[in-house]
């Protein structure tokens, strides 16, 4: 058995989060870390920094101002070919053997648009497209398969991972026809939900709280976009989980918190 620590952020441009990621890395020490939305090319990722820090092994994938996912780690990995779900050429996953032989995927998953009707808004029929091939490719993975699952997967499924299910049942990302996608999108793999094994379903939890409050934290008004999940075969490996909702308030932030995992692999 090995402790592994494994943090997952939505840094919302690595290049403007350099300090931000130093003060996690200092203070928690993780590990791994995860990141989406990096929004960096790949012959301008800052590998030199993350190496300088401990953080030798890397394996990401990024684009011009949108999109990008990388891993930064201390544990050796084995790099394999992320997925283009969905149709479009995007950098949205990017995958890793690790030691224990775990293949840990990074996603960030499309966000949809403002308008949850694939008909009318392109931007949500590739989300749900995307989550369908996701879905297939869950299913795909056998019932013995080691893997954990991070990233911004852009939905929030429950009616307590949002501050009101009344007030954005309607708004992208905690739709009912996204949670359902989810849905199947959890049981195909079967999936577990890290996060809800160490906070019940009845208790509110978030890990995104939008730029648009001027009080942020005294608004409260987050939802859950971050997820962290495990095959069945890692079931109960998760020892401890924290959202380190700090970072949010910290000078020009990302708008996603991130979230911390210590595992027993």
């Amino acid at each position: 058995m090995a402790s592994v620590r494994l943090v997952s952020w939505n840094v919302n441009s690595l290049r403007s989060r350099f300090d931000h990621i130093e003060r996690l890395l200092t203070a928690e020490n993780p590990d791994i870390l995860c990141m989406q939305e990096t929004k960096v090319e790949d012959g301008l990722f800052p590998a030199d920094w993350f190496r300088e820090r401990g953080y030798e092994h890397l394996h990401f994938a990024g684009q011009k101002s949108y999109h990008g996912v990388a891993i930064v780690s201390r544990l050796p990995l084995d790099p394999l070919d992320g997925n283009h779900f969905g149709g479009a050429a995007h950098a949205r996953h990017v995958a890793a053997r690790l030691p224990q032989d775990v293949v840990l995927h990074n996603f960030y998953v499309p966000a949809g648009g403002d308008i949850p009707d694939p008909e009318q808004n392109d931007k949500f029929a590739h989300k749900l497209t995307y989550l369908d091939d996701m879905t297939s490719w869950s299913a795909g993975l056998g019932q013995d398969a080691r893997a954990i699952l991070v990233g911004d997967l852009n939905i929030a499924p429950l009616e307590s991972d949002v501050w009101s299910h009344k007030a954005l049942v309607k708004v992208v990302s905690h739709t009912p026809i996204e949670v359902e996608r989810m849905a199947r999108l959890q049981a195909a793999g079967g999936w577990r939900d890290v996060m809800r094994q160490f906070i019940p379903e009845s208790e509110k939890l978030y890990t995104w709280w939008s730029y648009r409050a001027r009080d942020w934290a005294e608004a409260d008004k987050g939802r859950r976009l971050d997820h962290v999940w495990v095959t069945p075969a890692l079931d109960g490996t998760a020892r401890a989980m924290r959202v380190i909702k700090d970072a949010r308030g910290w000078e020009k932030p990302s708008d996603h918190a991130p979230v911390l995992v210590d595992f027993e692999l």
